[in-house]
């Protein structure tokens, strides 16, 4: 099997044995567990150490005790990871205990659902670990599995269509994309929110989740919803954090700059993957019979760009902007008080767009089918 290049492994590398803790968070099936295994063997002088956290014997060896007992469950490694941290009751207190005590040992712990792994590790991790984010392989990752450059480009459709798993990457003999990454949408996803405390009512996030399927990268209003669902606008702001938080959707706010734009309580609201999108909806209908092959490149270049943003720890801040006349901007990034903004067309023939005196940016560049990769590289 070809290994992708992931743009996460400098910056990982310069985090070890200094004293702290690495998180890697990100969606289940999104490579970590393969990327991880392989990022061991650069430590050829190193005594390194993989535990699944699934593994119910780990499970019981890494939970709090003594840190003479969790040494000798470890071991004499150096580097050790943590596969699936969230599984480990109170880890924590345990990611504590080792490292205030073993501040020699590094320990990479991995976890798939941020809400349940950053609640334990909030308070008895404070000050002492980084955090990295994993997401499905971004399109400039994938440059080095094509034999050419027309070739990836032509890739586009694939990922538009059924995403950028690595199980949709590389497919098993026999495999089918369409039941794979359905398999990966219900298997695995809808497992981690179901696991959340306190989600009595799946039937409900699950229709709100098709829902947020229909109107990907529209304006979403939370009372609009709460009433269509018979909940809460409460209860509506809660499932959507879940939803986020389990690396499944993500949220852009409006861009406030004068009286003249919106102030109503409106999202868009995008899918981290295409593919599980579509599988939600249950259309993997090819882009020249599809209405809304605009919207769904829309989608995978927001979330590119995003994907991208962390990668490079660029720390930008994302928006959308509209006022009331119907002007808009599909993206607005801000970082230091500097903006940028994008617009996302399916086909153009216009390098930029020019914009009112009350838009946040007054040139706008646009994003089409023809130009998108010079903005994903």
């Amino acid at each position: 099997m070809k290994i992708i290049d992931r743009y996460i492994t400098k910056q990982l590398k310069d985090k070890l044995f200094k004293g702290k803790v690495v998180i890697i968070y990100g969606p289940r099936q999104a490579g970590k567990t393969t990327f991880l295994k392989n990022f061991l063997k650069d430590f050829t002088s190193t005594k390194t150490r993989y535990i699944s956290c699934d593994v119910p014997e780990n499970i019981e060896g890494l939970s709090p005790k003594s840190a003479s007992k969790l040494r000798e469950f470890i071991g004499d490694y150096k580097l050790v990871v943590f596969d699936e941290a969230q599984r480990i009751l109170d880890i924590g207190m345990t990611l504590k205990i080792l490292v205030d005590e073993y501040p020699e040992i590094q320990i990479i712990a991995t976890g798939s659902s941020s809400f349940d792994l950053e609640n334990k590790l909030a308070e008895p991790l404070t000050g002492r670990h980084y955090d990295f984010m994993m997401f499905p392989p971004m399109w400039s990752e994938l440059s080095s599995l094509y034999s050419d450059r027309t070739e990836l480009i032509s890739s586009i459709e694939s990922r538009l269509l059924y995403g950028s798993y690595p199980e949709i990457i590389f497919p098993k003999d026999g495999d089918d994309r369409r039941e794979r990454i359905k398999s990966i949408a219900e298997d695995y996803a809808m497992k981690d929110i179901l696991a959340f405390e306190g989600v009595r009512k799946s039937d409900s996030i699950m229709k709100l989740l098709k829902a947020l399927a229909y109107q990907m990268g529209q304006e979403v209003s939370y009372k609009e919803l709460a009433q269509n669902f018979g909940l809460s606008i409460q209860t509506i702001d809660r499932y959507i954090d879940i939803l986020e938080k389990a690396f499944i959707v993500f949220r852009l706010q409006p861009y406030v700059n004068n009286k003249r734009v919106s102030l109503r309580r409106t999202r868009k609201i995008y899918f981290w993957d295409t593919g599980i999108r579509n599988a939600l909806i249950n259309n993997f209908e090819s882009l020249a019979l599809r209405s809304d092959k605009g919207a769904l490149f829309e989608n995978y270049v927001v979330s590119e760009l995003r994907k991208k943003d962390f990668s490079n720890f660029s720390q930008h801040n994302f928006y959308f902007w509209r006022a009331y006349d119907g002007e808009e901007i599909d993206i607005v990034t801000e970082k230091d008080g500097a903006l940028l903004g994008y617009e996302c067309k399916w086909k153009s023939d216009k390098n930029s767009i020019k914009k009112s005196m009350d838009a946040p940016v007054k040139e706008v560049a646009v994003i089409a089918i023809e130009n998108y990769m010079k903005f994903l590289e």
